[in-house]
């Protein structure tokens, strides 16, 4: 039996083992840039976008829709019978308005080579580290704000720098005081931390297994070391205003492998309600 609910985005552990073992659960639309969580029986063989998904032992599986992503998306299941079945995603589009930011240091939007062949090699860092695929089911959790503020930034946004176009905003950004305290918004593994990044200062990316990872920049410190395992709630750094940045605030960014996905429609499935103020 496959089955679509509207609107199902989040199965945690708890949830997903009131689900029949036999069905086949996704959303039946979700929008760009967001999260999915699905429920397969426990053993099967789950497909997607080219890559073959972790299962976790009660049988859910997480990936993310990109912000140009056009639908529908076909999760190809195979059950531990052998069986194969299609899952079909519609995805909805969203609206990406400009959003212009002046005051931004020249060098940064405009670098010369040795500068630019520094942010490739630490790009090329970044993009390592997004690549793990633990098996850790700290996605399931109840994803918290890590910083209580006003949104600022929105993902996905077509960035316009010093009057020059630039890629889309890939997080969000939360306006807050320098030195204001950063909090795991789930449970991970630090898998980089870097406190002088050119383009994105202090930077930390926080593993929550299957290949979901928190990203955030512009930290003026950083309290935690690759390796270390966090809890939901602890402080991993401060507010800064590090990197091309022109004044303190928090991006928190987050990635299913390399597709980048919207913090606030995690926030938002994961029940915290759509507004523009944190609150925990």
């Amino acid at each position: 039996m496959l089955l679509a609910l509207a609107g199902l985005s989040l199965l945690s552990p708890a949830v997903a083992q009131t689900v029949d073992d036999d069905r086949i659960v996704f959303p039946a639309s979700v929008q760009q840039g967001a999260m999915v969580i699905g429920k397969v029986p426990a053993g099967s063989r789950v497909e997607y976008a080219g890559r073959t998904l972790r299962v976790t032992g009660y049988g859910s599986v997480v990936l993310g829709i990109g912000r140009d992503a056009t639908g529908p998306v076909q999760v190809s299941v195979t059950r531990p019978d052998g069986r194969r079945e299609n899952a079909s995603i519609a995805v909805m589009p969203r609206d990406w308005p400009v959003e212009r930011v002046s005051g931004v240091p020249p060098k940064t939007v405009d670098p010369p080579p040795a500068i630019a062949e520094r942010i490739r090699r630490e790009q090329a860092r970044v993009t390592a580290a997004r690549t793990r695929d633990d098996d850790r089911a700290d996605f399931a959790q109840r994803f918290a704000w890590p910083v209580e503020g006003r949104v600022s930034g929105r993902f996905g946004n077509q960035r316009v720098y010093n009057g020059k176009p630039g890629s889309a905003h890939s997080g969000m950004d939360i306006a807050v005081g320098s030195g204001m305290p950063v909090e795991a918004p789930a449970a991970g593994v630090v898998t980089f931390a870097d406190a002088d990044l050119y383009l994105t200062g202090g930077t930390l990316l926080l593993d929550h297994g299957h290949g979901i990872s928190s990203n955030f920049l512009h930290l003026s410190r950083i309290d935690v070391r690759p390796g270390d395992r966090v809890e939901q709630g602890q402080v991993i750094g401060a507010v800064g205003a590090t990197g091309r940045a022109t004044g303190p605030h928090l991006h928190w960014g987050m990635n299913w492998f390399d597709v980048r996905i919207d913090p606030l429609l995690v926030l938002e499935r994961a029940g915290n309600g759509e507004s523009g103020i944190g609150s925990r």
